[in-house]
Formats: structure tokens, sequence, C-alpha cells
């Protein structure tokens, strides 16, 4: 990652941001349940409060809009009671609103019983009144010529499609190729199993379900992961490709790189409604406001982590992405730094006049040796680059049954120490090539390899840069750990 998460949320500004989809009223009906009815065996919900929000795409726009961005949205209604009420609420929460009327169309309501149980709500029924039949070709039309405005002067599109008729394939091409003539990125929430609709979009953000759907792939690990997000990204020619992975995070591939995981933290889920929305409404603003995709995927990751503490579609503000950035636990997430761009980093820091330190290793199980020799390295200039031997380096280098701990895991591991300040994987046995995009100016290497030949040690002396070999600590190695727990 190029900047860390808190200086990405404080560049967004308030770009333009158009989404386009299906219109939802979201009704709550919040109550008691204390008794079984008489007339059937079912609950009885004593209703105490009600309220009305936007869903679907509305609820992406709401989002955009709380998180700065100038929202404007788009989609197709009925004429009553429901699509006022959508002009309404989208006027209050400040958000243009350009809808295209169908004549005997129903405009969709989600109705949810809520039963107040402690200090959560929980869903005990949800009743739709919705038409989901395709817009008519009039309807698709005016829908394309009511676009076109607000594609030519959009930052990023948000297309929020949840099946209710309103996107045809050809429609979701024509704004596909407008975008792209435009170098405008599109961003996509996709439904179905039928994945070739988005084609030509930047990203789809599907879940596990929708991948497997859409690829024949069941993620359940980081190869499988993989193999979805290289299939879509070839099938759907994008950008990159997010899959949400729900506790475990999300996984982001780049066309043309390696994939990484993006890991959440362990958190109580009341309610998993509206993080697909927020997921997505925080990728259009970031990209809107010229993000990376890791740099817009790792901060909608965090959104959606506080989204899902949350009963119903409730927005995040930017001072609450801020608060939760502070505590420095998904702010984690942002040490681990993609090859592609760790020669960009250093040179931020170094232009800040940071002198910049290198180790590397495999660092399977950290013990207090790895401490304490990362510390030390630390202690070597201000910023501390570690590369790590990916999972398949390591299996080389140690043999099978190693590593103990996943690439996933060691990272973040890492990542949890204050000495370390980024973290970069190296598919390499030697680090080489890594150090010469790096170009530190202090390499640290344990005090074992002081007659072996330092990797990388003629590129940081060439530029005039110095090699450290510090102590190592008696008696604390990985393997011994291992054949400790082995013996026992």
């Amino acid at each position: 990652m190029s900047r860390s998460l808190p200086e990405v949320l404080a560049t967004l500004d308030a770009p333009e941001v158009l989404v386009v989809g299906d219109l939802v009223l979201d009704r709550y009906l919040t109550g008691a349940v204390e008794r079984i009815s008489p007339e059937a065996p079912i609950q009885v919900l004593r209703v105490e409060n009600e309220e009305e929000r936007l869903g679907c795409a509305g609820s992406v726009a709401q989002m955009a809009a709380v998180l700065g961005a100038r929202t404007t949205l788009v989609g197709v209604v009925g004429d009553d009671k429901g699509a006022a009420r959508i002009r309404e609420l989208t006027t209050a929460a400040g958000i243009r609103l350009d809808p295209v009327v169908e004549a005997g169309r129903r405009t969709s309501v989600k109705t949810r019983h809520l039963a107040r149980s402690h200090s959560t709500d929980q869903q005990v029924l949800r009743v739709d009144e919705e038409t989901t039949a395709p817009v008519s070709g009039a309807t698709e039309d005016a829908l394309a010529a009511t676009l076109k405005p607000h594609v030519a002067s959009a930052n990023a599109i948000i297309v929020s499609d949840y099946g209710k008729g309103a996107l045809s394939k050809e429609l979701l091409q024509r704004i596909v190729a407008e975008a792209r003539e435009r170098g405008v990125p599109v961003v996509a929430d996709p439904k179905g199993t039928d994945f070739s609709r988005y084609r030509g979009v930047s990203c789809v953000t599907p879940n596990r379900p929708e991948t497997r759907g859409a690829t024949g792939v069941t993620v359940t690990d980081l190869d499988t992961a993989e193999a979805a997000a290289t299939k879509l990204l070839a099938d759907l020619d994008l950008a990159f490709a997010l899959i949400t992975l729900d506790r475990e995070g999300m996984y982001l591939k780049e066309a043309g790189q390696d994939g990484v995981q993006l890991a959440t933290t362990p958190r109580e889920v009341f309610d998993v409604t509206g993080a697909g929305d927020m997921v997505v409404a925080v990728l259009g603003l970031a990209l809107a406001a010229g993000a990376t995709p890791t740099e817009a995927a790792s901060l909608a990751n965090v959104a959606a982590g506080l989204e899902v503490e949350r009963v119903g579609v409730v927005p995040v503000t930017r001072d609450e992405i801020a608060a939760r950035l502070a505590l420095g636990v998904e702010g984690l997430a942002a040490k681990h730094v993609l090859r592609s761009e760790i020669a960009t980093v250093v040179e931020r820091h170094r232009a800040a006049q940071k002198r910049v330190v290198f180790t590397n290793g495999c660092f399977d199980i950290l013990h207090a040796g790895h401490v304490r020799y990362l510390a030390e390295a630390k202690a070597q200039g201000d910023v501390l680059v570690v590369g790590l031997n990916s999972d398949d380096s390591v299996r080389r280098l140690k043999g099978e049954g190693r590593p103990v701990n996943s690439e996933a895991d060691r990272i973040e591991v890492l990542a949890a120490l204050a000495a370390v300040d980024h973290v970069v994987v190296f598919e390499e046995d030697v680090p080489t090539p890594l150090i010469d995009q790096v170009q530190p100016d202090v390499l640290v290497k344990g005090m074992d390899w002081k007659d072996k030949g330092v990797e990388g040690r003629d590129i940081v002396e060439g530029r005039g840069g110095k090699v450290v070999l510090v102590d190592l600590h008696e008696g604390r190695s990985t393997t011994g750990i291992v054949n400790r727990i082995r013996d026992a």
C-alpha cells in the first residue's frame, strides 16, 4: 500500500459519485415479543417504533454521501407512495435523485419486523412488496437518456444491482462503454450467476456464494480465492476483483499481480445487512478520489467491519472510520505492501528524509528471538521493511511441513509488532531482487551470516548504505520449537 489508511481517508475530498441501480424503501418495525398468538403458533410483535430508510442503491448512495461524496442516484420507481417517500429521504440526505417513473410498476418496499432483546434487535420477519419484472423497452431507453449526462460528469460509478429488473445487460454495457471512454472507474455489486452482464467494469465485489455461482470455484482458502479471482479477471476483463470473505476479510487481486488477503479482526456480528453496500460505497468513493485498488479495498474492509456491528443498514461516517483506524486494529492491514508498490512506498519515506532499513526471513513461528532481532533492526533507522518468504519459498527452503503458519497469518503477526513498518512478500529463495527494489539505506542480517556472504550487500553498499549484522539470541529458533512440540 502506498499510503497509510488514515492518509487515504484524509484525502478523499468530495468527488462526484454516480450510483445506478434498484431503488428500494426499507421499513423497520421494532417492538417487543412477549407472548404467542392464540390464533396460530407464532410470536406477537407489539410495535413500539417505525422507521424508514433508503435501501439497495439508495443505501449505497446515502453511505457515499455521508462519507462526503457529491452523490447522484438514478433508478426506476413506480408512481406510488413508496416512490414519494424515497424522494423525501434522498432530499433529506443531500442526494440528487433523478429517477425514471414506469407507470404500473410497484416501487420496492421491504418491511423488517424486529424484536428487541436486551440491548439488541433481532429480525423475526421480512415482508416484500415489489415488482421485479424487467422494465419495458421504453423505460430502459428513458433510463439510458437520464444516465448519459451523469456518466459524463462522474468521477466514479457504482452499480448496485439487486435483480429488481432495472438494469439489463444491454444498459450495463452502455454504461461501461461510456465510462471506459472517459477513464471513469465502475464498481459493481453483482447478483445472480451470470456475471457476463458486468463485463468491462473496473471491479466486482462478490461474496463466497456469488463467487461460486459465477466461477464454479468454492472459496475455502487462499488458493481457491486466487483461482476464483483469476477467473473473474479473465472472464470479465476487470482491473481488479474483490471477493468478500465475511469474518476472514477480503481477497483482492489486481490484473497481472498476485492476490492478497485483507484480513479483518474478530468482532460480534449483529447484522450483515448493508455490509455489501458499504463495501461498494467506500470503493467507489475512494477510487473517485484517486486511491489505488489496494487502498480503496483496505478502507472498504474497515468500513464493512463497522457496518456488521450494527442492526440494519446504518451509514458509517469518516470520523467513525478514523476512530477505528486509530485503535490500530484493522490499521495493521496497511502495513502489508504489495511487491508492485514497495518502491513507491520507500520513495515517499525517502522524500521525507527517512532512513530505510531492510531485513528478511521466514518468521514462521514468531518467538522472542525474532522480536528482539526486529527491534534491533528498527533501531538502525527510521522505517523497517520486512521481506517475508512466501509459503512456497519457505517450503523449498525448510522442507515439507513448513511453514507451520500460513503466509497471511505470518503477515498479520509481523504487522502487529511496533518495530515493523511494512511487510512485503517475495517468492524467490533469496531476497536480492526485492532488495534491489527497496534500495535500503541499511541491510540487517543475523550474525550467522557473517561468513556466508550477505545477499544484497553489493546493492546496498553500492549506493552508500551499510550492512549491519546483529547478534542472535541463543536457544530460540522456529525449528527448535517445532522439534520440542514433536517430541512432546
